[in-house]
C-alpha cells in the first residue's frame, strides 16, 4: 500500500468497549483526571504509585501505556500494555491498544493478532475494526481490510476516527485502481475533518490521476498549508507546480521537500526537471548528480537484501543437514549484507544458542525482540533461551 503512516488510536478519557471495564483504584481515576488536564507527567506519577502499591492493577497499567503511546514512545507502552493484557484478559480496550503500539512499531503480524482478539471480545468496537482494516490494507489483505474499515465508517461516522476510516478506505481503493472511488472517500474525510493533510495531499493525487489539474493544485496546496514541514506534501505540491509550468514557485516548494529528505527521488527528479526548465543548467547537473547517486544506493541495497536472503537460504539448508558450523557462516554473511532483516538475525541467534555460544546468542535475540516487539514467538524463543542458559551467560 503506498505511502500509508502508522496510526495510533488512544483514547485516554474514555473507552468504547461493550463490556463492563475493570473497577479503577482512586490513583487510577486521579490520573485520568490530570491526563484531562494535560499534565501528564504528574499523571505518570500517579499511575507508577498505583503500580507500586498494587503490581495487579490492571487498569493502572493499561492507562500508563495508552499514555505512553499517545505520547509517541510506542516502545515503552509495550510492557504496561502486555501486563494490561495479562491482567484483564478479557478487556477488549487493552487488547486493541496493545495492537495500536505494535502497529506503530511495524510489528504488523503481532498487532494484527491483538486487533482480532479485541473484535472476538467486541465485535462491534469500531476502532479496533478501523486498526484492524488498517493492518490487513498494509499487508495486501484487501478484501478484508474494506469489510472492516466499511464497518468502522458506518460505526464511527461524522468523527475525526470516521474520517480516518473513509482514508484508509481511499488508500484501498487506490491500491484496487478506484481512483473515482477513492477520490470520494477522500473528500468526504476533509468535509469532515477539514484540518486532515494527509487526506488533502491523497485527494490532490487523486484528483491529478483524474485529470482535474486545478482540483489537484488546490488540493497540494491545502495540505502543504496544513502540513508545511511534511517533504511527501510538499514534493507533491512542488512537481504539480512543475508540470503546470509554475517554475518558480515549484523550485522553491521542492527544495523545502529536499532540505528535509535529501534523498527522495521523485523530489530530486522533479527538482531537477524544474531547474533544467528554469535555465538553471549547473545547479539541475548538481542535482541531477545527487539523483543518480541516490538510484544507485537503491539499487546496491536491493542487491544486499536479494544476496542476503540467498544466504540465509543456504544457511538454512546447511542447518538441516547438521553443518551448524557452516549455517552460522552463512547467516553472519547475511546479516552483515542486511543487518534490518530481523530473520536472519533471529537464525544466527537460535544457531548461536545450539552451539553453546550463549551470550552473543542471548545478545542476537535481544535485539531481534527489541527490533520485533511483542512477537510471541521470539518472546517464546527468548524465554527458553533464557531457562537453559547457564549462569552468567547474561547480565
Amino acid at each position: 500500500m503506498a505511502f500509508l503512516r502508522p496510526i495510533a488510536f488512544v483514547a485516554l478519557t474514555c473507552a468504547v468497549v461493550a463490556q463492563t471495564p475493570a473497577p479503577e483504584s482512586a490513583k487510577v481515576q486521579a490520573a485520568r483526571r490530570l491526563l484531562v488536564q494535560g499534565k501528564t507527567e504528574l499523571a505518570g506519577r500517579a499511575l507508577a504509585e498505583a503500580i507500586h502499591d498494587n503490581p495487579g492493577d490492571g487498569p493502572a497499567y493499561l492507562l500508563l501505556g495508552e499514555m505512553l503511546n499517545d505520547d509517541n514512545r510506542s516502545s515503552d507502552a509495550i510492557e504496561p500494555l502486555t501486563n494490561a493484557v495479562r491482567l484483564l484478559p478479557d478487556s477488549a480496550e487493552a487488547h486493541n491498544a496493545l495492537g495500536e503500539a505494535l502497529n506503530n512499531l511495524n510489528s504488523l503480524t503481532a498487532a494484527q493478532a491483538e486487533f482480532e482478539k479485541a473484535l472476538q471480545l467486541d465485535p462491534n468496537m469500531p476502532l479496533a475494526h478501523l486498526n484492524l482494516g488498517m493492518v490487513l490494507a498494509q499487508t495486501e489483505e484487501l478484501a478484508r481490510a474494506a469489510e472492516h474499515l466499511d464497518l468502522a465508517i458506518t460505526k464511527l461516522g461524522a468523527t475525526p476516527d470516521g474520517a480516518r476510516a473513509h482514508y484508509l478506505r481511499a488508500k484501498v481503493y487506490t491500491d484496487l485502481s478506484q481512483v473515482e472511488r477513492a477520490s470520494a472517500e477522500l473528500h468526504m474525510a476533509v468535509k469532515i475533518a477539514p484540518d486532515f493533510a494527509e487526506a488533502w495531499s491523497d485527494l490532490g493525487e487523486a484528483r491529478k490521476t483524474l485529470l482535474d489539474d486545478g482540483g489537484a493544485l488546490t488540493a497540494f496546496e491545502r495540505a502543504v498549508a496544513l502540513s508545511p514541514s511534511d517533504p511527501v506534501a510538499l514534493s507533491r505540491l512542488g512537481n504539480e507546480l512543475y508540470q503546470q509550468g509554475k517554475l518558480k514557485r515549484a523550485i522553491l516548494e521542492l527544495e523545502k521537500a529536499d532540505r528535509i529528505n535529501p534523498k527522495d527521488q521523485t523530489t530530486l527528479n522533479g527538482l531537477q526537471g524544474a531547474l533544467r526548465a528554469d535555465g538553471q543548467m549547473t545547479r539541475a547537473k548538481q542535482v541531477k548528480a545527487r539523483l543518480v547517486a541516490v538510484l544507485r544506493e537503491r539499487d546496491q541495497k536491493m542487491r544486499n537484501e536479494l544476496g542476503a536472503v540467498r544466504l540465509n537460504d543456504e544457511g538454512a539448508k546447511l542447518e538441516k543437514a547438521g553443518d551448524l558450523r557452516g549455517a552460522l557462516d552463512k547467516y553472519r554473511q547475511g546479516l552483515q549484507l542486511d543487518p534490518e532483516d530481523v530473520g536472519i538475525r533471529v537464525n544466527l541467534a537460535i544457531t548461536l544458542l545450539r552451539l553453546q555460544q550463549w551470550k552473543e546468542g542471548l545478545s542476537q535475540l535481544a535485539e531481534s525482540t527489541r527490533r520485533r516487539p511483542g512477537d510471541p514467538v521470539l518472546k517464546a524463543a527468548w524465554d527458553d533461551a533464557l531457562r537453559q542458559a547457564p549462569p552468567g551467560s547474561w547480565p
